[in-house]
């Protein structure tokens, strides 16, 4: 109890009250300034080493070899330690702030600062700007974990660590601030002012006390003096425009560099170590000051020199700067843009002078640096409040405004969006602009929100079943469903009439259910579904397609999908696979009640697989949907791989000859997908699939797996009803046993090219599919009372008519220490028969003693030679039993036998 009440007490003192968001920012103010004060001594000292070094030893040795073996030392680092450290950290923290589950923590900022520290000081043409800024939101996402605070105040604490890091790294505490606005949370809220003003404060202070200033200007040694007059405005539109060209095609080249690298297939370490060679080798062949970036910056923007000399300046670091950012290196991009942005704007001044004689090439070349600054990181009042943060010069004020505000327009119409928006985009994530509650309730359909499952009872229903039903689980009402149609509504309180017009426990659920129930389709939006439940004072709301039952909305799913909201969570960008893409379809007359989707790769099983989705398909007034999938390489997009669909073709038109024949609707399509898995689970989702029934090996040796990595997948993540068929190896060999000339499948392939499969125009004429001579009479169904059994019953009289002469045997495995076994499963189970409707085969129970129940089956089964074995396993017997074995698989490993294989849809409360 004392325990209890200390934690409470604990966490009612440490709520995200506005005092406490003050003091966490200030702490995340000096602890992201410390870093970056140390980042920048460590940078130096070792660049500092580097450049003594090639002036002792030849440039063209010492230069490459620092490059390879300092990059593939950052480039491991990274790769082992903390892969969420690579680039340049802008983007991962733009992610995290998104809601993207990219990790931020202690061990990435340490990674961070060490393997940056590394690849800056080997020479890489990369700033130290942004990996302090990913430090400083890495450092507060580690420090928040420590307080129990809500996602939100989290996310505004990562925030005030970037804002940290960035006033530290140019000693700019009104730039950090800005950034946090302008680019990263875009919120000006007063929590958010707050704590980003209070971080980027301390940040600059603590950063200019321990570090001096940034960039190390000494403009008064220079005799230095802005002016500005009215005449220098076309040329300051005219650094504009350059500006935002050239940064519209740096913004270009740099997508481009990381494709590139990407393309050539080899891990981190050796991108880096290239890059770090390619650099060495170039800058070796430059003048000696190129070898010091912070010299050559100095030198560019307050040093007398030749145009030709920062021409050469302005293409080296362009170029040296794709090279190091497309690896991956860790390293930003701020200082590099400032970089190019003197060199362009020293031009500029330069012809200025020539033409008039007026202004000052170094008020050019800080313009200059602004603009190009915007142009490339799409945020103009940071790039502004940079520059004269830098000079603290006024007179720089209005030059900025036009240089930065020009550069960002024809930036943004030439490459529109930011640049670290599609860095997310090149590595499979696209952030969600939050949108306010307001616009998520028109936004929202009610397919977004709804349990794509429910429990449901059938119309025949007693009500003494129905009481069962309600104190079975924690439903508070059951939709009710006649032939898979929605026929009415029964809740807890319906279940007052029993008592009130004394209906005996035998009748019909008919006389208490609320028939013709309000609904709402998938595309009511939010706003609809609450109208609805607030005007007839409901708590649930069936959704339907035409009349058939696809799902249903509660009160708890909005309140979930709002919190999901608030929370940020964005279940989209969690997965980084690229979407399947269908190449090939087609569609006949929806008249079913539902439908089937029937994956099918392997030719020698789709005649069988086909043939049993047939049965259900009869028995439920279903439609099929046929589907293959092509697997590609993650490297290629689905969007864009050439495929080849000829043969797949042909087996999908299989599928459409066996529904011709069997007058069922068949619908076939080929994906091109990443992961099969995903994709069917897309196609369950798309086409609102009732059951799944799909081919299984009955083992694998998949490590950490229990039935291979697209079952597994299947089983654990599909909504639909899930039928998993493994084929008898003794009924596989009767299959050569087929007549030939008539059978559709021969030699493992199908018709030959003269068969009417080959042309589409002529489908009418196509050989009526024959079924595989396997043998479907002798049926074995072990219960045990799990949830799934009744779906398996439900299944057993479409299935059984694939036998000539069936007969079923329900069996309950008990342990020898029970006297007497409990018989009401299986007495339930004939009685869930004859209600449905009449069984064409015999039927009998009986029970069997066993120490194992896996055992126990495999041993019935080969003692009796059943032919198949349908096992309703529930899903904590599936993916649970790893441990102490699981049943299923060992049940289908051993034995020759069919083994069917079901688990129930997922259900939702109700």
């Amino acid at each position: 109890m004392l325990p209890l009440v200390i934690t409470q007490s604990f966490r009612t003192l440490w709520q995200p009250r506005r005092g406490l968001a003050i003091a966490e920012a200030s702490v995340i103010g000096v602890v992201a300034a410390l870093s970056a004060v140390f980042f920048k001594f460590s940078v130096g000292w070792l660049g500092s080493w580097r450049v003594h070094c090639s002036y002792l030893f030849p440039a063209w040795l010492v230069l490459p070899v620092i490059g390879v073996c300092f990059g593939f030392l950052a480039g491991l680092l990274v790769q082992r330690l903390a892969p969420e450290a690579s680039g340049g950290g802008i983007p991962q923290v733009k992610a995290s702030l998104g809601n993207v589950p990219v990790r931020l923590s202690w061990r990435v900022a340490a990674v961070k600062l060490l393997s940056s520290i590394i690849a800056l000081g080997s020479g890489l043409t990369l700033g130290r700007q942004g990996p302090t800024v990913h430090i400083g939101a890495a450092l507060a996402a580690g420090m928040s974990r420590w307080v129990p605070t809500s996602p939100d105040h989290r996310r505004q604490m990562i925030a005030a660590g970037a804002g940290a890091g960035l006033s530290a790294a140019f000693n700019a505490p009104i730039a950090g601030m800005i950034f946090v606005v302008e680019e990263l949370l875009q919120d000006l809220s007063g929590l958010t002012l707050g704590t980003a003003i209070i971080a980027s404060f301390i940040g600059g202070v603590v950063s200019r006390l321990l570090g001096g200033r940034s960039l190390q200007l000494d403009l008064a040694a220079t005799h230095y003096s802005s002016s500005f007059s009215i005449t220098e405005i076309p040329f300051y539109l005219i650094l504009g425009v350059l500006a935002g060209l050239l940064a519209a095609l740096f913004n270009r080249g740099l997508i481009a560099s990381q494709r590139i690298y990407r393309n050539l297939h080899i891990s981190l370490p050796l991108r880096v170590a290239l890059a770090g060679f390619i650099s060495g080798v170039m800058v070796a062949l430059l003048p000696p000051s190129f070898r010091n970036n912070s010299e050559l910056r100095e030198f560019v923007i307050t040093g007398e020199v030749d145009p030709s000399i920062a021409a050469l300046a302005f293409v080296a670091q362009f170029i040296l700067t794709l090279v190091a950012f497309g690896s991956g290196a860790p390293g930003g991009l701020f200082a590099p843009s400032l970089i190019l942005g003197s060199c362009l704007g020293y031009i500029i001044g330069v012809f200025q002078e020539h033409a008039l004689g007026l202004g000052n090439p170094t008020t050019y070349a800080l313009a200059g640096m602004g603009a190009f600054f915007s142009g490339v990181s799409k945020v103009p009042f940071t790039a502004i409040v940079i520059v004269f943060e830098i000079t603290t010069d006024f007179n720089l004020v209005l030059p900025l405004m036009i240089g930065s505000v020009t550069s960002y327009l024809i930036a943004e119409k030439i490459v529109p969006g930011s640049l670290y928006d599609k860095l997310l985009q090149l590595s499979g994530i696209t952030i969600q602009k939050q949108a306010p509650i307001e616009g998520l309730l028109t936004k929202l359909t009610a397919t977004d929100v709804m349990q794509r499952r429910v429990d449901t009872l059938e119309v025949e229903t007693s009500l003494d079943e129905t009481v069962e039903a309600f104190s079975r689980s924690d439903h508070r009402g059951f939709p009710i469903v006649l032939d898979g149609k929605l026929v009415g509504i029964v809740t807890q309180s319906d279940l007052r009439k029993i008592g009130d017009r004394n209906l005996p426990k035998n009748a019909s659920l008919t006389e208490i259910m609320t028939s013709n129930p309000l609904t709402v389709t998938p595309v009511h939006s939010l706003s609809d579904v609450l109208y609805l439940l607030d005007r007839y004072q409901i708590s649930r709301l069936p959704v339907v397609e035409g009349r058939r039952l696809i799902g249903i909305i509660t009160r708890a799913d909005i309140i979930r999908a709002e919190a999901n909201h608030i929370n940020c969570e964005n279940k989209q960008s969690k997965s980084r696979s690229e979407p399947s893409y269908v190449v090939y379809q087609t569609r006949s007359p929806s008249t079913g009640r539902g439908r089937i989707l029937v994956p099918i790769a392997n030719p020698e099983t789709a005649v069988t697989l086909l043939e049993m989705a047939a049965a259900i398909a009869r028995d439920r007034h279903y439609e099929i949907e046929c589907i293959q999938i092509m697997p590609i390489s993650r490297h290629s997009s689905p969007t864009e791989t050439p495929v080849r669909t000829t043969k797949s073709r042909r087996l999908l038109r299989l599928a459409e000859a066996l529904g011709k024949k069997r007058k069922i609707p068949v619908h076939t399509q080929i994906r091109v997908a990443h992961d099969p898995a995903q994709a069917i689970l897309e196609t369950i989702k798309e086409r609102h699939i009732d059951l799944l029934l799909m081919g299984w090996k009955g083992s694998t040796s998949t490590p950490g797996r229990i039935f291979g990595d697209i079952v597994d997948t299947i089983i654990r993540r599909a909504s639909c009803d899930v039928v998993l068929v493994k084929l008898g190896q003794d009924n596989s060999k009767s299959r050569k046993t087929l007549n030939q000339p008539k059978d559709l499948i021969q030699n493992s392939k199908l018709l030959t090219p003269n068969s009417a499969l080959s042309n589409p125009n002529h489908q009418e004429n196509l050989p009526t599919p024959q079924t595989p001579q396997y043998s479907f009479n002798r049926w074995l169904v072990p219960m045990a009372g799990g949830p799934n059994a009744s779906v398996a019953i439900k299944l057993l009289p479409a299935l059984v008519t694939l036998g000539n002469d069936p007969k079923v045997r329900l069996t309950r495995i008990f342990k020898p220490s029970e006297i007497e076994p409990d018989m009401r499963i299986l007495e339930e189970a004939i009685r869930q028969l004859i209600r449905r409707r009449k069984l064409s085969s015999t039927v009998f129970a009986s029970a069997i003693k066993s120490d194992s129940v896996a055992q126990g089956v495999i041993n019935l089964v080969k003692e009796e030679q059943y032919d198949v074995v349908i096992l309703g396993a529930s899903r904590e017997g599936m993916l649970q039993h790893a441990i102490t074995g699981n049943i299923p698989e060992a049940i289908a490993s051993g034995v020759d036998s069919t083994v069917i294989l079901v688990r129930g849809a997922l259900t939702a409360s109700a």
